[in-house]
């Protein structure tokens, strides 16, 4: 026997159909003798109707407190209706809101953080012998007011009451059979990965696989709580996300490729080399609430730099005007920027015991003529800009160099 905590996203739930079929694969591992915790999405679509709605009211400014009492209730309707699914199979089943377990949060609407989780109803309700059903993505603050959790909530309601309950697992089913070495959809030959370190996937995850949230796989993390990737309607053992990490002579340098196409860089060129200058170049950049990612500065023999930086793509016309600014005000030379550019990072932990992994990169995209406009590195991954043109090439020529095509089959 053991405790699950299974999450279930918006699409394994977007039809009444596909919550019978997830209602069916609760009831096999009820059989089995396991304790079940589901934690699930609105259904796919549903929240996107209910903010548009809200927008409609209120000029696209909706006030955050009643949105929050309103996206809400797209996981009540799922949470009741996998309940009855469930009862009617012969499975005793409960549902429960956030409010209702009461899972505790800050009073950040629309982005609330958990501050901590009452188990004890689910604990007795599992010990009745029920499968405990509850709604993601939403908790309460001490005020007793609706919060709701951001994007990715929901992968982190399930995180968080498997590290409450102290359960064997968490199991994250979505539309994929687990992590994958990169894209299939770019690298047909891609594999999946049977086990990948929280390290390697929070890395994955910031630097554009779309399989987990960040902040799922960081609280996992936290806590120690096995994840495990399947796919909802499909069996197969997944992905399990995991502290281990297994020395062996079969382990890769690099686990997996990831790739970004929402880049943009800009660069101010002539700027005075004077100490502070990184601060008044990136100061407002800060202010105005965009992030920053990759950072170059180079010194040119005249006394000046040339400082550049890349940002989310949809941040790109908002940074251009406040560098423009900082520039006239700095008496920079000139202010440049480029979209067609793209994030192309190898991930894994084997580059801690194993030299010449960034220039066995560089020589592959060099190869491809690929040229590289920046580079960032981190323990365990390379990150390089480059043409948006070349990322499939790219992407497509780092799996084979690292050994990661998945091994031709017979009357391939």
């Amino acid at each position: 026997m053991a405790l699950i905590v299974q999450k279930f996203g918006g699409t394994s739930v977007g039809t009444v159909e596909r919550i019978a079929q997830v209602a069916e694969k609760v009831k096999k591992f009820r059989e089995k003798g396991d304790d079940i915790v589901v934690v699930v999405s609105a259904m796919s679509g549903e929240t996107n109707r209910l903010i548009d709605l809200a927008k409609q009211i209120s000029d696209d400014q909706p006030i955050a407190r009643e949105l929050d009492v309103m996206v809400s209730t797209g996981e009540q309707v799922t949470i009741a209706l996998l309940a009855m699914a469930l009862i009617k199979r012969g499975v005793p089943a409960v549902s429960y809101t956030g409010s209702q377990v009461r899972i505790l949060t800050d009073s950040s609407h629309t982005k609330a953080r958990i501050l901590s989780i009452d188990d004890s109803n689910i604990r007795a309700d599992l010990k009745a012998g029920r499968v405990v059903v509850v709604a993601g993505f939403q908790g309460v603050d001490e005020h007793g007011n609706i919060t709701t959790l951001g994007r990715g909530g929901s992968d982190t309601t399930g995180v968080a009451l498997a590290a409450a309950l102290k359960a064997d697992e968490c199991q994250i089913y979505t539309d994929v059979d687990g992590v994958y070495t990169t894209d299939p959809r770019v690298v047909p030959k891609a594999q999946r990965l049977e086990k990948i370190t929280f390290e390697e996937m929070l890395e994955m995850a910031s630097l554009g696989s779309k399989v987990l949230q960040i902040r799922s796989v960081e609280f996992a993390g936290k806590y120690n709580v096995p994840l495990r990737v399947l796919h909802s309607f499909q069996e197969g053992p997944g992905t399990l996300i995991t502290l281990d990490e297994e020395e062996s002579m079969e382990q890769p340098i690099i686990s997996g490729i990831a790739f970004n196409r929402d880049e943009a860089k800009l660069t101010i060129r002539g700027v005075p080399d004077l100490p502070g200058v990184a601060f008044k170049i990136l100061g407002p950049i800060s202010s105005a609430n965009i992030e920053v990612d990759m950072i170059v500065q180079n010194v040119a023999h005249d006394n000046t730099t040339d400082f550049t930086f890349t940002v989310h793509r949809n941040d790109y016309q908002s940074a251009q005007q406040v560098l423009e600014a900082t520039a006239r005000e700095l008496g920079a030379r000139e202010v440049v920027g480029d979209v067609n550019i793209a994030k192309v990072s190898i991930v894994g932990v084997g580059m801690r015991s194993h030299a010449g992994v960034a220039s066995r990169m560089f020589e592959a995209l060099a190869k491809e003529n690929i040229n590289i406009q920046m580079i960032s590195t981190s323990e365990i991954k390379v990150s390089v800009v480059i043409e948006e043109k070349y990322l499939e090439l790219a992407v497509r020529a780092l799996h084979t160099a690292f050994e990661l095509d998945a091994p031709a089959r017979q009357g391939d």
